[in-house]
Order: structure tokens, then sequence, then C-alpha cells
């Protein structure tokens, strides 16, 4: 047994050839079993019929991928896709029946009939049919598929997608969708991307969304309820579309506190560079929900957040900037958490001051000063599993790039971020680029600053 990059083995293929199987590990340093090697998935086609009234799910994925090397080039001979408790009633590769499949503690492995050269593309299509069950977490609780009092969301951070559909689930296999949902007819689907049909038959809508732009599985979604879709653009402030589902119960308390949204998606694009999608959707579900769900080109919040005093306007900051700094950018590996959370985290501040409230100096002097009493074991740039959602990873991020703004000051900072999110566009990132670029628009030796923020447990000084 040979073994390379990814764990990939050499195995006997069909018909006595040679041939890799993908690894069914990512090598994530926090979540290895997410995740798999052997091939690039370049688009998911989705088709999902949901019966809320049930929870009954029905679906067909249909995946196209691209075979990547073995250890030594030889042929794709297997390879695996993380997909949940669902009974599995088919799998096609290239059209045609695979040799075997097998599916088990969550992890759905295929044998084509032969062995596919490194670099051919090919398609992989999945039928299967069940009660979608989340992904039980020891440290973060249920993932993924949830039913609500009536309809449906998902909140896939960081491994539920298969919880709803096969996979390859690890933040750095991006690749565009396109999601069709067919439900009864009085309810709403909104989904990740832009709406293209919406075809209404005899007692059922197929609501079909397509989202060009590479998206990390955790970020897709599906949201279905009862809903009211609501009109937020404001051309005046911001040309970017602003559409929101919302109960109707909800619709003057979220009429005022989603106000400011266009004036925040503008004050956004002035601070990190143009919103790197094609529109924007807020969902509001009629449940409370203990935190907003982050997903690409929509975020979701709970009844709870929406009491008409905008008491939650920094959660919709929050998510908002999460468009930026998670979804656009993704990181890399899972140790890089802060560049989602911390950039956010500190976006809630610098609405605050541009919207006219409190200063994000004020509010970094408040958390630092809190932080301080409370335990300092944690390494920002590298947290471990357990501490990834960790509040003070937030407040530590976002401390992380106060102090980086007070050494650059706010012309040479602004200029990183807004490097940042359009040499990065699109694409994955890790906490060794943001520093290298952060070194380059200073002349100031940034070492010790960096050091002491992002690799070292004991909480530094603000500058």
């Amino acid at each position: 047994m040979s073994r390379g990059k990814g764990g990939r083995r050499a195995q006997a293929a069909p018909g006595g050839a040679v041939g890799a199987v993908g690894a069914d590990r990512s090598g994530d340093s926090y979540l290895p079993g997410h995740g798999n090697g052997g091939y690039r998935v370049t688009h998911y086609d989705l088709e999902l019929n949901c019966r809320p009234s049930t929870g009954r799910l029905s679906g067909r994925a249909r995946i196209s991928a691209v075979a990547e090397p073995g250890a030594t080039g030889e042929p794709l001979s297997g390879f695996s896709l993380d997909l949940g408790a669902f009974r599995v009633d088919g799998v096609l590769v290239d059209g045609v029946r695979a040799a075997r499949y097998t599916h088990r503690a969550d992890k759905l492995r295929v044998r084509p009939a032969r062995p596919l050269p490194a670099g051919t593309p090919f398609t992989v299509e999945v039928r299967y049919v069940g009660v979608p069950r989340p992904v039980k977490t020891r440290h973060w609780g249920d993932l993924g598929w949830e039913q609500l009092e009536d309809g449906a969301l998902v909140a896939g951070q960081p491994i539920g997608a298969p919880s709803w559909f096969p996979c390859d689930d690890h933040p750095a296999g991006k690749a565009s969708y396109r999601i069709a949902v067919t439900a009864p007819s009085p309810y709403t689907v909104v989904a990740a991307g832009t709406l293209e049909s919406c075809t209404v038959s005899a007692s059922t809508t197929t609501w079909v969304y397509e989202h060009p732009a590479p998206m990390s599985t955790y970020l897709a979604t599906v949201q279905i309820g009862l809903y009211d879709l609501v009109e937020l653009t404001d051309p005046a402030v911001s040309r970017v579309p602003q559409r929101a589902a919302v109960p109707p119960r909800l619709r003057d308390r979220f009429d005022h506190d989603f106000a400011r949204q266009p004036r925040m998606m503008a004050a956004f694009e002035d601070l990190f560079g143009p919103y790197p999608f094609d529109e924007y959707a807020v969902v509001v579900t009629d449940d409370e929900l203990e935190v907003p769900v982050e997903a690409q080109t929509l975020s979701v919040f709970g009844s709870n957040h929406v009491d008409g005093q905008r008491g939650c306007e920094r959660l919709v900051a929050h998510e908002l900037a999460h468009q930026w700094f998670g979804n656009s950018l993704s990181v890399a590996d899972w140790r890089h958490i802060w560049l989602n959370e911390g950039f956010a985290k500190y976006a809630e501040w610098l609405w605050s001051e541009v919207s006219g409230g409190v200063p994000a100096a004020v509010h970094a002097a408040r958390f630092r000063a809190a932080l301080a009493e409370q335990p300092q074991d944690l390494l920002v740039a590298d947290p471990g599993m357990a501490r990834m959602f960790d509040d003070r990873l937030y407040h530590r991020g976002a401390l992380t790039l106060h102090a980086l703004r007070t050494v650059l000051g706010d012309d040479a900072f602004f200029a990183v971020l807004r490097e940042w999110t359009a040499t990065h566009r699109h694409a994955t990132v890790t906490t060794m680029e943001f520093t290298a670029l952060a070194r380059r628009h200073t002349e100031r030796p940034l070492d010790a600053l960096l050091t002491a923020w992002l690799y070292t447990p004991r909480l530094p000084e603000l500058p």
C-alpha cells in the first residue's frame, strides 16, 4: 500500500486496471472526516421535492466534477461523497450505473465502471429519499436541515450540508449551483442564488435558483415557509438588488428594523469593495433562532431578532459582512475561521461608527477590557475545533483588526481590506496570505504586532 497526499492509496480497479481511490478525508486540520479527495466538484445541480407536513425529502443530485491525479498520477478508480442518513435509490457515473456503491457512516463510496484519468470531467447522479436528519455535533449542536413549526431551514455551518445533499463537504470545495425545490404552493422557497423561474402546477410550485459564483457546501441553503416577499432595493442608496421573505405578522417590525440595510450595503461597498454577488436576500423565520444563520447571498434571522426597535441591527451588519468575509473569501482550512468571524464582528463596529453610533475605538476598548477578565488561552489564528465559534475568537479577531488599523492608519488599512476582497474574490484564503498583504502596505515592522494578536494566548494591549 502506497500513500500520497490526502491519504490516496493504490488499489485494483474494475477490469484489473490499477487506479487511485480518492480519500474519504479532506485533510482539514480540524474536520478531516468531512470532505473527500481524488476529484474537484465544479457544479451541483439539485432537484428536491419537499413535503413540509411530513418532513419527507426526495432528491436528485447531479454533480459535475474533474478527476485529480493520484500520488503517482494513476487514474481515479473510486471516490466518496458526504451524505447523511437517506435511502440511496441509485447512483450513475456519466449516465451509466456505477459498478458498485456503498453508503454507511455518512459516506457514499462509488466505484465507476472504468477508472477516470486525471483531468477527466465526469458526472455523478445520486437519487435519494428520506426525512433529513441534522448532523449531530458535540460542540455546535445539530446542524443542517431543520424542520420548523411550518416549513424548514438549512443552517449548514460548518458541516451540515450532507444533511440534505451529497457533496464534497469542505469550505475549499467551492462550486456553482442550480437548486430546484418543489413544495406545496402556499409555501415560499428561498435558496442561495437568483430566482430564475417559479412554476405553479395543480398543488405545488417549483422554485429554481441559479448561482454561478463558486460557493462552499456549508453556505448552500434552502428556506421554506409561509412568507411574504418584500422588496428592499433602494437604487438611490445602493444598486445591489435586495429582497426579503418575512412572516406576515412580523412585517411592520421588519420594515423598521431592516430599513437601513441599503445604507449598510453602500457603506460596506465603500469600506470593503464591491458587493461580490448578484443580489442579497434576508429570511425571517416564524420560529425563534439562537443566532442568525449565514449563507451565501442570503442571511436567516429568527423572529426573536426582529423587535421593531433595531435591537439586533449589529447582527444585520454581521451577516451582511459575511458576504465578503466567509462567502466570497472562504477559509482554505477551518483553523483560519477568524478571517470570517473576526472580520464580521469588526464590521459591526464599523457600521456603528459610520452610522453615527459608538466609534469602533470605543467598542474595541470596551471589549478589550471585558476580555482581560476572561481566560487567556486562545490562539486567534489556530483556536482549535472546540473554539471555532467561541465569542472570544470573534472579539479578539475584531481587536486584531482594530490594532492593525491603528498602526496602519485608515487609508492603508481600508486599502488592505479592498485589495484583500478583490484579489481573493470567490476563492479561498489563509491567515498567512492576509498578514503578508498587510505587510506590503506599510514600511513599519508588523511582526511583533501580528504575533502578539494572532499567535499568543495572552491578550495584548491595544496600540
